[in-house]
């Protein structure tokens, strides 16, 4: 019996998995850690005299003996302790099983610590409750960036590259090659692999100039957008869904989506795109792209039936806050929300100073018109369709009115009586707080208002099912809704301080007060408080210490896979210290003297002679993460680099721009598939894609068997083969070098060795005879070709970047 050959041809490509960092700590163990024991057995108190803040003092221990033995989760106290058998931490309540799990495995995988150092810990002894210190002032990071005068001549980024290597001893590896070099920089700013016949005309282009003609094209291209949205997509949680349970679906997320590729494709300065989010509506009311750019402010999950209404504001409050601190300046200030941070030098109040820049914000779906002619058109259409429908929807609402009414009355009578009373209150006397808990509670009274049609007896309903495919046959013109923010008035909430056993205490928007800013200049109007405009023009103040250094961190990011600073959302003590802080400042304040432009700062890095390295070379051994870049390091493709290529090798790749979301089994590039929080696509997910539940700065990489199987066996990866096998293939099955040249040139961006070449025609010549049997038939050749596609698509030099 035969067996296909497919094994044979992954050796020649090298289909091996490569290793991937694990950041689970960060993410996972030390949260649990400071959320959960560190009141007990952190720097202000040891219980049993153990402290769990860093690693040496859980391997020390406490009374009992060491917390925890590395490797040994059955020999650690911790993990003991964690299930409740006779010790019992934390003591009052057993902490979630997932919890459990994620501290058990750490264990397991040998409690390593993660990235951070100590003096956070150390600082945090130091300081008074509710006080900030000299020491805490004086951080890097909470500094103005200062520039540094690079050398007149050479590249300035290389400039400091190359003295930081030189100080080390070390050596860069040599300029990359043509071929590996066009695929690289493509990758990186379009996300798709370039054409043979782009990779040709780089090749070929022998001028001084070739390179910079190559970036400052795919600058220009759309795709360029599309490609760099998906990181800031990233960080804001984009999905169009609202999450938990029902997951309900948010129809006109994808106007957010879109403004931000436009916004890329631009260049709208960063300053400006970042103002645009906060305060767009406060900032540029005639512009309907800023009002639309507001869905920044949207994105948080929701939870339609929660009746706690009071306690689903302060999430959305509390989320908003983290991102906004998370996303721009780079500060993971979730944790001073219960109390002053434990480490970075955050109070509790700036924690919610900074959200009372938030407290005015009433959310809505909203028509957004492109200017006054198209809504003045958009008016005339509806007047004209109301009119015409005016009896159908007089009849409709006459048997669904009664039905409405008895269930949104009942809908309120299932809120507490605090909330019911707020339902009933008429408008003119709501004061704000109470208007935007009556805007969340009336979202659930409308579901119900909405599935009126779903409760009426047999006949009713049969009635209402005529008059309503009447209604639908004279369709409404479709209105452009937008989810856009606004705030309710001149007046805002109050926010306060949780006080637990004390009282509450208010609090004015304010800024961090390790930053020592004066108080911002708030200008309410007749329709807003003015409030975020004024946070937006104190972050994108050119002197900001982090507003432009998490910026250009987060691009580096992009181009070398880690940031200058490693911890792209923790610029505080928690997080790594830049590796060459004069670069990071240089970067910063150049991107603030061009505009805020980034493809500008794009530019200047992969026009670098460190960007264009070799992957292998010097500096292995002596740098062995690469952090001095004396070479480039090589990269999985993301998610969407991954499906978006195999469309682009496959010929299938529909390349249409914007509009409302589509099936992930659609060949439209990846960022204008649907977003579904509960219903991830399954390749994007297995590939680490971010899951649209929390801001995310850097994504996992991980190498697991449902990866291979999905690129073995899954029908996306399947279908693309086939489709590619139908591109290369000869027509008359005889020319089988031309057919593996062109294969290897759109799936890899070079020709083939002799070898690849020889062991390609071998595979294909002995398959064709598996797939046909005795003789050969055009199905077998088919069949044949089919899986020499997909083992390239497997291989790792398609699905990883030199």
């Amino acid at each position: 019996m035969h067996r296909l050959l497919v094994p044979t041809l992954l050796a020649v490509v090298a289909l091996l998995p490569r290793a991937a960092a694990d950041d689970a700590f960060e993410k996972t163990v030390r949260p649990i850690l400071t959320e959960s024991c560190l009141r007990c057995h952190g720097p202000d108190k040891q219980k049993g005299g153990l402290r769990v803040d860093s690693r040496e003092a859980l391997l020390s221990g406490g009374e009992s003996g060491p917390a925890v033995v590395p490797g040994q989760p059955a020999d650690s106290l911790l993990v003991k302790a964690l299930h409740h058998d006779d010790l019992k931490m934390p003591p009052a309540k057993k902490l979630p099983d997932e919890q459990i799990a994620a501290l058990t495995q750490w264990v397991k995988d040998g409690a390593k610590w993660g990235a951070a150092k100590t003096g956070g810990a150390a600082g945090h002894a130091a300081r008074k409750p509710g006080n900030i210190t000299d020491a805490d002032r004086a951080w890097w990071a909470f500094q103005p960036p200062k520039r540094v005068d690079a050398p007149k001549t050479g590249h300035p980024i290389d400039a400091f590259l190359t003295a930081r290597l030189e100080k080390e001893g070390l050596s860069p590896a040599a300029e990359a090659d043509r071929h590996t070099l066009v695929r690289r920089v493509t990758f990186d700013l379009t996300g798709l692999p370039p054409t043979p016949d782009e990779v040709a005309a780089f090749v070929e282009d022998q001028s001084a100039d070739a390179y910079e003609k190559l970036v400052d094209r795919l600058l220009a291209s759309p795709r360029y957008g599309e490609r760099q949205a998906r990181a800031w997509l990233d960080l804001v949680r984009y999905a169009e869904s609202d999450g938990y349970r029902a997951d309900f679906a948010r129809p006109h997320a994808w106007k957010y989506r879109d403004y931000v590729v436009r916004a890329f494709n631009a260049d709208k300065g960063y300053d400006r795109f970042l103002t645009e989010q906060l305060a767009g509506d406060e900032t540029f009311p005639g512009d309907p792209d800023a009002l639309v750019a507001t869905g920044f402010l949207r994105m948080w999950p929701y939870e339609y039936n929660q009746r706690d209404v009071r306690g689903q504001w302060a999430a959305i409050q509390n989320d908003l806050t983290d991102v906004a601190a998370d996303a721009v300046l780079g500060l993971g200030m979730g944790c001073a929300r219960c109390h002053d941070h434990k480490f970075d030098p955050i109070l509790q109040k700036d924690y919610f100073a900074l959200q009372a820049f938030f407290a005015g914000l009433r959310f809505a779906d909203e028509p957004v018109f492109a200017d006054s002619a198209a809504r003045a058109e958009h008016g005339r259409q509806l007047a004209a369709w109301e009119e015409k429908t005016a009896a159908l929807r007089t009849q409709i609402d006459a048997l669904l009115d009664p039905v409405r009414k008895k269930e949104m009355e009942s809908s309120k009578r299932r809120f507490p009586p605090d909330i019911e009373a707020v339902l009933d209150k008429p408008a003119a006397d709501r004061t704000p707080g109470e208007q935007q808990l009556y805007d969340l509670a009336y979202r659930q009274v409308q579901y119900e208002y909405d599935r009126a049609p779903t409760k009426l007896k047999a006949q009713q309903k049969t009635e209402y099912e005529r008059l309503k495919k009447e209604l639908d046959a004279l369709a409404e013109p479709p209105s452009p809704l937008a989810m856009v923010s606004r705030d309710l008035g001149p007046i805002a909430a109050e926010t306060v301080v949780p006080g637990g056993r004390k009282k509450a205490v208010p609090v004015e928007p304010a800024f961090p007060t390790v930053l020592g800013q004066p108080p911002p200049l708030v200008s309410p109007s007749a329709t807003s408080t003015g409030r975020r405009a004024a946070l937006a023009k104190w972050l994108t103040r050119p002197d900001h210490p982090l507003t432009a250094r998490v910026a250009v961190n987060r691009l580096w990011q992009g181009h070398f896979g880690v940031g200058l600073v490693a911890t792209p959302s923790d610029f505080g003590t928690l997080g790594e210290k830049p590796t060459h802080p004069e670069l990071l400042d240089w970067l910063a304040v150049e991107l603030v003297e061009h505009g805020w432009s980034l493809k500008h700062l794009h530019r200047l890095v992969v026009t670098s002679a460190a960007y264009r390295r070799a992957s292998v070379g010097a500096a292995k051994t002596a740098d062995v993460e690469n952090r001095l870049l004396g070479r480039m390091t090589v990269r999985r493709l993301d998610a969407e680099q991954a499906r978006d290529a195999m469309l682009a090798v496959s010929g299938e790749l529909k390349l249409d721009a914007g509009g409302p979301a589509v099936p992930a089994d659609k060949p439209r590039r990846s960022v204008y598939t649907r977003a579904h929080r509960n219903a991830p696509d399954a390749l994007l997910a297995s590939f680490d894609a971010a899951d649209g539940l929390s801001s995310c700065a850097r994504r996992n990489v991980t190498v697991t068997p449902t990866q291979s199987l999905l690129l073995l066996n899954g029908p996306g990866p399947l279908a693309r083969a086939a489709a590619f096998a139908a591109r290369v293939m000869p027509a008359d099955g005889k020319d089988l070098p031309k057919g593996v040249d062109a294969a290897y040139r759109l799936a890899f961006g070079r020709p083939p060795t002799p070898t690849e070449a020889a062991a390609a025609r071998e595979f294909l010549r002995q398959q064709v005879g598996v797939a046909s049997g005795k003789a050969v038939t055009p199905d077998g050749r088919k069949k044949a070709w089919t899986d020499f596609c997909h083992a390239l698509l497997n291989a790792n030099e398609f699905l990883y970047v030199d």
